[in-house]
């Protein structure tokens, strides 16, 4: 008989397998979480550009911006809205809505 085809090493190959497996997704949902946590607005502003993401934004004013993001700077977001390029100053914005 194989050493290596017993049963019982088997059975436990396969369960070292399944913990391993649960280990790294746990580990996977941890590192997903404390990277939304340590996230900015910024860094939010920046993945809707990469994705050509059309966002609504509301500023403390009470204005509400809507359009693709085109462009992010330190401390604005460029919105296109047909033909019109709006600069909204980061520090005004109250609320985001990613669409």
């Amino acid at each position: 008989m194989d050493p290596l085809r017993h049963p019982d090493l088997e059975r436990l190959g396969r369960t070292l397998r399944d913990q391993l497996d649960d280990t790294l997704e746990a580990e996977q949902t941890a590192a997903r979480a404390a990277a939304r946590r340590r996230r900015s607005l910024r860094d939010r502003l920046l993945e809707a550009e990469d994705r050509a993401e059309q966002i609504v934004v509301s500023t403390s004013d009470g204005h509400v911006y809507r359009g693709l993001v085109d462009a992010v700077g330190a401390d604005h977001v460029v919105l296109l809205d047909g033909p019109t390029e709006r600069f909204v100053a980061t520090h005004h914005i109250v609320a985001m809505e990613a669409r």
